[in-house]
């Protein structure tokens, strides 16, 4: 499987490109929504991709090595791009013949098969992103019926052997084409491909072996995850069929804006407006963080649109340890609604420049039309 392939992304595309295909894609094929043959196998390739190249420890392997399992070149279960070239496994080619001809070996359709995958949208606000918290979710899923303990059948009785399909799961049929009378297969329409016939159905799910119940779980959001992130639940699915396992519920997280901060990764940005005379003279100022309130130094002659590191002071790291850091860009305000006083302070300090606070070219002049500049851009 090639990840960038699935998610219809190039090598060199952007985290919030890769999470775009991903939320795009998983909304197309998710089996609750799309009950087209292949959705779901679709579903889960698309899951399965976007864990690659949302890890950057396994999609830099991917790159280096065309593999997240540690082999080179043509190691693996699976052969070259992804294909598996073995006899009798599903995609390869006996089963491509066996689609015209009815040859080669037929997939066991009545084994024991996991249950679907399910998909519940978590929404955090920004704090609880950062700092994790334990919650519970409740969802509605296909349960083993507990009343036949998923049999489909009565109590007291079970299901017998299919008497079209002997247990096998399929029937062969006759076809007239071009080439003459050809023989297929398909899927029994007695047992629907489990091979087991109920003469006697169960009252409580009417011989299907699962029911819809709402199910209750505690999660927890681990501290730092990112809008877009999920997680996977194994077994938290829907009931699997003919004994088969339950699938896996996967999480996704929508994470909602700070009216605040800004985040990227581990690191927080913040815009902390100053006065002039606090840029020019420095001082100690109080900054927020998502921690609390820290102090921070400005140094004397500090520039508008200087950038200071809270080292630490950021998010945590999703998959290492210690926090990210919180950078500070500070913004001089220009003062409005000047007093007397503090005009003619302004004009004093504009003569002992040398400057005249009026003129094209005073230092008044020039701040000003560098705020403008600014914020056109």
């Amino acid at each position: 499987m090639n990840p960038y392939d699935v998610l219809g992304v190039s090598k060199d595309a952007s985290d919030q490109e890769i999470k775009r295909a991903y939320r795009k894609l998983s909304k197309k094929y998710h089996p609750d929504l799309n009950h087209e043959p292949g959705a779901e196998e679709k579903f889960k390739e698309v899951n399965e991709a976007y864990e690659i190249l949302s890890d950057p420890q396994k999609k830099a392997q991917y790159d280096q090595f065309g593999t997240t399992g540690g082999q080179q070149g043509f190691g693996g279960g699976q052969g070259f791009g992804g294909f598996d070239f073995g006899g009798s496994g599903a995609g390869g080619f006996e089963d491509i013949f066996s689609s015209f001809f009815g040859g080669g070996q037929s997939r066991n359709n009545n084994g024991p098969r996991q249950g679907r995958d399910l998909q519940y949208e978590m929404h955090l606000t920004f704090e609880e992103a950062i700092f994790g918290k334990k919650t519970e979710i409740k969802y509605t899923r296909e349960e083993n019926c507990k009343t036949c303990s998923g049999t489909g059948a009565k109590p007291g009785t079970s299901p017998v052997t299919c008497s079209k399909c002997h247990g096998r799961g399929f029937i062969q049929v006759q076809r007239q084409t071009p080439l003459g009378r050809m023989m297929s297969q398909q899927e029994c329409d007695v047992c629907h491909g489990t091979g087991k016939e109920i003469k006697e159905k169960c009252s409580t799910c009417h011989g299907s072996g699962h029911v819809n119940e709402q199910h209750a779980i505690e999660v927890t959001v681990p501290a730092g995850v990112e809008d877009g992130n999920q997680m996977r639940l194994s077994g938290q699915g829907e009931a699997g069929v003919n004994g088969g396992p339950y699938g896996d519920l996967y999480i996704y997280f929508s994470v909602a804006p700070s009216d605040k901060f800004k985040r990227d990764g581990a690191d927080i940005y913040l815009s902390l407006p100053i006065s002039f005379v606090q840029a020019a003279l420095g001082d100690e100022v109080e900054v927020d963080t998502v921690h609390g309130k820290v102090k921070m130094k400005i140094p004397a002659g500090t520039q508008t649109g200087t950038t200071f590191r809270l080292r630490g002071k950021g998010a945590p790291h999703l998959r290492a340890g210690g926090n990210g850091d919180q950078r500070v860009t500070v913004k001089i305000e220009t003062p409005k609604n000047l007093n007397k006083k503090q005009r003619e302070a302004l004009k004093a300090f504009a003569d002992s420049m040398g400057e005249d606070p009026s003129g094209d070219d005073s230092f008044f002049e020039r701040w000003s039309k560098s705020k403008k500049t600014k914020r056109k851009k």
